[in-house]
Formats: structure tokens, C-alpha cells, sequence
């Protein structure tokens, strides 16, 4: 059979090792570090288990169907709960909107807001289930190579009826004038990371996904699901080597033969790279091989990175949810300062992550286990100093929501950021969710799946097609697949 290695094993890596097993090819994934997973990995100590990178389960048919791709179900591997509220959002002391999960009491909770806002969510969300069905059922599942695979009437005439084309900032607006109303509607997209005054409403299909489908979570975590696309592709005949990075990929008369670790020579006939694609272009690659030059990297719009807090309390927190979002800050300020004038921001807006509210077996008993998140900008100085600076900072605003100053409490901690990010994934920039989806980064104006200079070298993951987040990361690795199918007859490696 003719042999694919895949560099990196996130959920885009995974899933097109597992589905290019299932189409009969020999599968290695070489991954760096000493556990599956990529910015999914989990940390455990002292009793607390932390997920270190996604903690939001959204679009969960992006799961079921990448599960019965090979005859299996979600349930045959973990346990999925939906959350009740899905999150809640605190706007200052005393303010604190929990989004129930049920859509009747989540209208009247809208019409409590602003009147008439109930239905003009209905209206909103109809608009935003045609997208969804238009982005995840027609544009998503393509490798974007040529604008020639969006040429179809049917598709022309979806996006030009569902508006896709303006912000999303002033789709909102022409729904809702409450302005925290409007926030709670904008803030599904920062998970592109793009502001939404930039980011095209076709985007508000992420509010269909968290309003409609609603917000779940895998008992255990996010590495519960890690696991079930490791047994997945294992069971497809994939090999899984962890704590192997690659040095370079090799190439000889223009055609990828396999890659070089601190081992030697691994030979392959096709090689896909799921690790950072700019680490892979500029840094595995000779110039001459290269597909981007630096000056086009410099111009790319990344998403954010994160300063992360792993922190382990000898004690429950009241008053927050599985998820609370502290929209106690200006969020066009914190924009700004991702965006237009990268800086540590003056008052970051942040999340936390309180897991074990949800799933006991994340914290000793009495204990409370959680992750904050501080989006900041790419590429920024990352100090000690500063990041135990924003850590006293958050404290302060969680103590003045829950009533008491927590950190006297805080029994483990850990802290997680730029440098992390670059060390342990080669993140551009030290980005944490890859490139943004603005407009001008979208289908085809992304970096390409399949190398310009290199054949048999193809992309998968957050930097190329369709975009950031867990499940795009998935739908990456499957089309990836399938484009290989298509390219590539099996014949055998060579000797």
C-alpha cells in the first residue's frame, strides 16, 4: 500500500490519519510532544485535570459524522452532556446573565432584555440556520484550491440570500439595539479570531451553533475525545509515535520521500503536515520548496494568543457556571488591542473555565478545578513578571464577583502563554487558534492545503481551510483525506 505520514496528532491530524487508513493507506503520525493531541492536550496533577486548550463542544454533528465515517457513534466512546446554561456572561458586580439551553425560556429571557427581542432572535437564527446548513453542509467540506468549487447556482444564490457579505457587527445591530444583547451575539465569533466588525455575518452560523445546538461537554474532557480519535485511527491501521519531532521534510526532484527526525530518514510517499503550517513552510522547507514567502506570513491576520491560568482550588467557587465569560471591560478596547495596535491589553475581557462543576472527577472532593483564558496578541513580550501581573488582576475581578479574594486558596497553579505556545506547538507568533477567518482569509485566500512547490506534501488544521477551531479542525483532516484519495493511486512506498 503507498504510505502517508502525518506530522502532528491534533484533530485535524488524527482525523486524516484516520481516514486515510480507512481508504487503505499505511498511516505513521509522528507527533512532537509526549502525548496525542495537540492544543487539546490535558494536564493532570495534585487531583486536578485541566484541559489545556479547547473547552467549548460545539457542532456536535461535525462529531457524530466524522464517528460513523467508520461505523461508530459518539456514545460508543464518551459520555456527552448538554450544559444548562449553556454559559454565562458577567457584566460588572451584580450582573450576571446565565443563557438557558432551552429555546422557549432563552426567547423570553431575550424579551426580558429588550422588548421584542424573542422574536427578533427567531428571525435572526433562521437567517443563521440557512447559513449553517450553507457553510457546513456546502462550503466547509471542499479543499478551496480554486474558487471554481464555489461556481454553482445553488451555492451563489444561498450566499447571496443569507446576506453573508456584510459584518457581522451590522448584522447584529439591524436585530438588536440592547447593547449587552448585541455582545452576547458577537461573542461566538471571537473563537475565529477576527473582531466582528470584521468578520462576514455568514459567521453568525456560530450562533445558531451555540443557541440551537446548544453547548456540551465530554465526560472527563476535551482529551476524552482526544482519546476516541486515537483508538479510531489506530483501529484503521494508523501508527502513532509520540515524542518525535521532525527536523525537515525531505524532497528530492520535487516530490516529498519523507521526513527527517533525530533518528533518521522516515520514507513516505505523501506527507501531511498538520503541525503549525508557517513552521512547516518556512522552517522544514529550503526556500526553493517553500509555497509563502516571509512578507506574506507578516501580512497574515492571526488569530489571538492567551495567556491560560491551570489553577486548583481547596475549595468550591460560588457563583459561576461551567463556563462564564467577564464581559466587565470594553470589548472594542480589548479588540483594539489584539488588532490594530498590539499591545498587552489595558482591561482584558476573560473566561474561566470551572469543569468540575460539571464533572466531579476533575477536582479532589470539595475542590474545585478551572482554566482562565486572557485573549491576547499574537507575537507580544512574554514575561514572568506580566503574566503574574494579569494573574492578580483576574483574581481581584473573580473575588469582587464571588465575594471573596480567592487566591488564598489556590493550591496549584500553572501558568501558559506565548512562549508555551511556540515551544511546545512551534505556533506562529505564538498564536493559539491559528489564522482568522476575516474576509480577505476565507476559502481559497488561505494558505492552500496542497504545497505550490512540493508534490505529495498537503496541509490540514487551523492555518489552512476552512479555519480555526475544533470541529473546522476535524472537517481539515477529513477533506485533506479525500483530496489525497483523489490525487494519489496506491501503489506501493517506495524502497
Amino acid at each position: 500500500m503507498k504510505h502517508a505520514l502525518v506530522i502532528g496528532s491534533g484533530f485535524a491530524g488524527l482525523a486524516a490519519a484516520a481516514a486515510l487508513a480507512q481508504k487503505g493507506f499505511g498511516v505513521t503520525v509522528l507527533e512532537k510532544n509526549d502525548q496525542p493531541g495537540g492544543r487539546a492536550r490535558t494536564w493532570s496533577d495534585k487531583g486536578f485535570t485541566f484541559d489545556m486548550g479547547a473547552s467549548f463542544d460545539w457542532m456536535p454533528e461535525v462529531f457524530e459524522r466524522f464517528f460513523a465515517a467508520f461505523g461508530e457513534r459518539v456514545e460508543d466512546h464518551y459520555q456527552l452532556v448538554r450544559l444548562d446554561p449553556s454559559y454565562s456572561v458577567v457584566f460588572g458586580p451584580g450582573e450576571k446573565w446565565s443563557l438557558p439551553a432551552d429555546p422557549i425560556a432563552l426567547r423570553a429571557f431575550f424579551d426580558s432584555k429588550e422588548k421584542g427581542a424573542g422574536a427578533q432572535l427567531d428571525r435572526f437564527l433562521a437567517e443563521a440556520k440557512l447559513k449553517y446548513n450553507l457553510g457546513m453542509g456546502e462550503l466547509v467540506y471542499r479543499p478551496s484550491l480554486s474558487w471554481r468549487e464555489y461556481m454553482h447556482p445553488g451555492l451563489i444564490g444561498g450566499l447571496l440570500k443569507a446576506k453573508v457579505f456584510r459584518s457581522l457587527r451590522k448584522h447584529v445591530q439591524a436585530h438588536f439595539t440592547e447593547e449587552k444583547l448585541r455582545l452576547l451575539m458577537e461573542f461566538p465569533v471571537l473563537f475565529l479570531g477576527a473582531a466582528p466588525q470584521n468578520t462576514p455575518a455568514l459567521y453568525s452560523l456560530m450562533n445558531y451553533a451555540d443557541m440551537e445546538l446548544g453547548t456540551w461537554y465530554p465526560i472527563g474532557g476535551m482529551g476524552k475525545v482526544v482519546e476516541a480519535f486515537v483508538r479510531v485511527a489506530e483501529k484503521q491501521g494508523a501508527t502513532i509515535h509520540c515524542g518525535t519531532p521532525v527536523r525537515r521534510i525531505c524532497v528530492e526532484n520535487g516530490m516529498a520521500i519523507g521526513v527527517e527526525t533525530e533518528k533518521g530518514l522516515v520514507r513516505a510517499d505523501i506527507v501531511v503536515a498538520g503541525a503549525d503550517y508557517h513552521h512547516v513552510d518556512q522552517e522544514l522547507l529550503p526556500k526553493d520548496q517553500q509555497s509563502y514567502s516571509s512578507d506574506y506570513w507578516r501580512k497574515r491576520i492571526m488569530a489571538p494568543s492567551g495567556l491560560l491560568f491551570y489553577l486548583g482550588f481547596n475549595r468550591q467557587l460560588p457563583g459561576l457556571d461551567h463556563h462564564t465569560l467577564f464581559f466587565d471591560a470594553s470589548l472594542d478596547v480589548h479588540s483594539s488591542e489584539i488588532y490594530d495596535e498590539p499591545a498587552w491589553p489595558s482591561k482584558p475581557l476573560f473566561y474561566t473555565s470551572c469543569a468540575s462543576k460539571t464533572d466531579a472527577s476533575l477536582a479532589p472532593e470539595g475542590m474545585e478545578s478551572m482554566v482562565v483564558l486572557i485573549p491576547i496578541a499574537p507575537g507580544l513580550k512574554d514575561e514572568e513578571a506580566t503574566r503574574e501581573r494579569y494573574y492578580h488582576g483576574v483574581m481581584e475581578r473573580l473575588g469582587k464577583h464571588i465575594g471573596f479574594d480567592p487566591r488564598p486558596h489556590v493550591v496549584l497553579k500553572r501558568s501558559y502563554s506565548i512562549n508555551d505556545l511556540q515551544s511546545d506547538y512551534n505556533a506562529f507568533r505564538g498564536n493559539a487558534y491559528g489564522m482568522a477567518n476575516t474576509i480577505l482569509q476565507t476559502g481559497p485566500l488561505r494558505p492552500s492545503m496542497k504545497s505550490r512547490k512540493v508534490r505529495g506534501l498537503y496541509y490540514t488544521g487551523q492555518l489552512t481551510v476552512p479555519g480555526p477551531g475544533v470541529p473546522p479542525a476535524i472537517i481539515s483532516g477529513q477533506v485533506v483525506a479525500e483530496l489525497i484519495e483523489k490525487e494519489h493511486a496506491r501503489k506501493p512506498i517506495r524502497a
